[in-house]
């Protein structure tokens, strides 16, 4: 499984995909800098668009690279390699590849621009954390699409499908389910809600650790009461750790009954 990790992770490195996402954060980390040298308020901005941007690129990238190395599976198949190793060391090799764009293309600009001697490291150690999670659940997430899906058009169509429900659906409908039964108590039920959709679980995490859950509402408080607290913090990371262990599970599980 390593070899195949290895190869997976340097073929996309050699992509120009790779640099291209890659010089996109690096661009972004510096203009946010340079129009506002205030690292908290760049944080908050980053959010909106990590929150958004790393799962779409890593269930697109994740969908793409299956199909595209389909027939260098076929033949990897063909030899004495397990077919488990083979598609979890293709998807490693896509999110952690995916993942160090990340953090390099962020990590630097905020670095030269004096991050370890400000407040600030702990809510961007954190920004960089949950978008090294969204990106291993969401590339695994698309991994499943594409084994479940020869078709490219419907595995495409159904990965952004996902995305979008994830991205907005997931929050319209919990907003309008909050405002019809306005009247019970509904405290365990956000939290619960919050728990089953890993988006919605980074972005609360970051904003409580930016200490503006006011403006969240009272659901800001149930959320500051619960997520706020270390128990929080540490089962929001159990949470998202088994956002990312069941899809893995499922294409290991999927890759050895799957007739290819």
């Amino acid at each position: 499984m390593l070899k195949i990790l290895k190869y997976s992770f340097y073929d996309l490195i050699r992509s120009r995909w790779s640099y291209v996402y890659l010089l996109f954060y690096l661009a972004l980390g510096f203009v946010l800098l340079f129009l506002n040298n205030d690292l908290s308020k760049a944080v908050i901005t980053l959010m909106n668009v990590i929150i958004i941007l790393v799962p779409l690129i890593g269930t697109i990238f994740g969908v793409m690279y299956y199909y595209n190395s389909k027939e260098f599976t076929e033949l990897l198949l063909a030899q004495p390699i397990k077919r488990s190793s083979i598609f979890i060391g293709q998807y490693l090799g896509v999110a952690l590849s995916l993942s160090m764009s990340l953090v390099i293309g962020l990590g630097l600009p905020f670095a030269m621009y004096g991050l370890f001697q400000s407040s600030a490291i702990w809510e961007f150690s954190l920004l960089l954390i949950t978008g090294t999670f969204l990106t291993l659940i969401f590339t695994a997430l698309a991994f499943n699409i594409a084994l479940y899906n020869e078709n490219k058009i419907k595995g495409f169509s159904y990965a952004i499908l996902l995305w979008l429900f994830m991205a907005v659906i997931y929050d319209g409908l919990f907003l309008m389910s909050l405002i019809m039964f306005e009247s019970y108590p509904l405290d365990k039920f956000s939290i619960g809600v919050t728990l089953f959709n890993p988006i919605d679980l980074s972005r609360i995490l970051i904003l409580l650790k930016l200490d503006i859950s006011a403006l969240l509402g009272y659901t800001g408080a149930v959320f500051q009461k619960f997520f706020g607290t270390n128990l929080g913090v540490i089962l929001s990371c159990i949470a998202l750790s088994i956002w990312v262990f069941l899809p893995t599970f499922n294409i290991y599980r999927k890759s050895k009954k799957k007739d290819f």
